[in-house]
């Protein structure tokens, strides 16, 4: 099978295509037929020895995946050759051929492309825990979105808008903007491209507070992190709660004497390990999610598609944070 491998750290140009032995299927294992990999900012981070998590070369990058079961090992019952599944395996999925446990898998449903369901998990269901379980998001509440054209960024404005949420949207251009509008954000913010210094980051704490309105933004959803960072958390009403994504921008510090002076709090977001703690409760946010695709409320933008041998460039894009939507490797099929 083809493999696209990290042998040594660095960007998307330390990656090579090569052929690798097919994996075999043991006990209690599916072997999938990988036909889509949805590309992420971890995939970014993975290959330059930057995430939190550092698998042993060589290694796929790929967090997740759609494709076809091509075989289950001695003991799986609740899967067949010919079942169309989803599945988050964290690293591993630009590959065309991989072993996952029966646990990992999620049933593609009928109708929905590869391309489509390799884009839905991790973005949307990293959103549903954070609105629900870490924001304790509710309807009439007022929803301020960092990033809001990225993958996860997208997602909170749908699930923002299906949980009865006001959505304000904060992107780097206007095209990002149409795209947030198009989502369903009630407002959208055009922010500077950061570095930002002390004149510029008080001027956005002005622009936020201003599009969120006086009362302040209940829940605050920041994927980007860096110098944008504090001019959100300064737009928090009382008792907010501020979500922690991610931090593409780079890792912020935050004056606490802020959560003082509106009691709110900082959450940190953290899905794999929710997931990996609680499978019961993520097996529920997942029914609830395909509910809602099914519903018309949340739908995956894919916006790119990449054949398999320019798995790297799709990485490129996302470093570049030149992405609005979701990019997918078409890997088989």
């Amino acid at each position: 099978m083809k493999a696209l491998l990290s042998k040594a750290s660095g960007g998307p140009d330390t990656l090579s295509l090569e052929e690798l032995p097919d994996p075999v299927v043991a006990k209690g294992q599916v072997l999938v037929a990988v036909h889509a990999c949805a590309i992420n900012y971890p995939d970014v981070l993975i290959i330059e020895d930057r995430y939190q998590f550092k698998p042993p070369r060589p290694f796929a990058p790929g967090g997740e995946i759609a494709g076809v079961v091509e075989a289950v090992g001695e003991g799986v019952t609740d899967w067949a050759p010919g079942d169309r599944v989803i599945a988050v395996p964290g690293h591993g999925g630009l590959v065309e051929k991989l072993v996952l446990s029966p646990a990992q898998l999620y049933r593609l449903p009928e109708g929905r492309s590869f391309e489509d369901g390799a884009a839905l998990l991790l973005t949307y269901a990293t959103t549903l825990h954070a609105l629900l379980d870490r924001g304790r998001l509710s309807a009439g509440q007022t929803l301020l979105v960092l990033g809001a054209a990225g993958g996860v960024g997208l997602a909170a404005i749908e699930l923002g808008k299906a949980y009865g949420a006001t959505v304000v949207a904060a992107v780097s251009s206007e095209e990002k903007a149409e795209a947030a509008r198009a989502a369903g954000a009630d407002a959208t913010l055009v922010y500077p491209r950061g570095p930002l210094d002390k004149e510029a980051s008080k001027a956005l704490a002005e622009a936020f507070k201003a599009a969120v309105g006086p009362k302040g933004a209940d829940v605050i959803y920041d994927p980007v992190g860096g110098d944008y960072a504090e001019s959100a958390l300064r737009a928090i009403g009382w008792e907010g709660r501020y979500l922690v994504v991610g931090f593409p921008a780079g890792i912020p510090k935050l004056p606490l004497n802020l959560t003082l002076l509106k009691s709110c709090d900082v959450c940190g977001v953290f899905w794999g390990a929710f997931a990996a703690r609680d499978p019961q409760a993520n097996r529920a946010h997942v029914d609830t999610l395909f509910r809602l695709w099914s519903e018309g409320k949340i739908a995956p933008r894919v916006t790119e598609v990449f054949p398999f041998a320019e798995g790297g460039a799709a990485i490129a894009k996302m470093a570049a944070r030149a992405v609005i939507g979701k990019v997918v490797v078409r890997v088989g099929g």
